[in-house]
């Protein structure tokens, strides 16, 4: 089973590594979708692939990079297709 969840995080998290260190640790966990940057500061992740693996993510996004001073993640599940990786931009 694969699901999806659409999370926003909000605080220090543009222009400390947010979206590429939140790929690798997806990567790491099989997770798919993308990190992107919103205009108003957060950063949009999207979390493909097994429950177990999108949880720990999700979970991750509250700690982030060393200098990423995360204050909210909100997760709400979206249905809606995988896609094949994980990208930033």
């Amino acid at each position: 089973m694969i699901i999806c969840r659409r999370c926003f995080v909000s605080g220090r998290v543009q222009g400390v590594w947010y979206r590429g260190s939140t790929q690798r640790e997806a990567e790491r966990l099989g997770v798919t979708g993308h990190a992107r940057n919103l205009p108003d500061g957060r950063v949009e992740v999207l979390a493909c692939g097994a429950p177990a693996a999108v949880d720990a993510l999700c979970a991750w996004l509250w700690q982030g990079p060393r200098h990423a001073e995360v204050s909210d993640v909100q997760c709400e599940p979206v249905d809606r297709p995988a896609p094949p990786g994980f990208t930033t931009g």
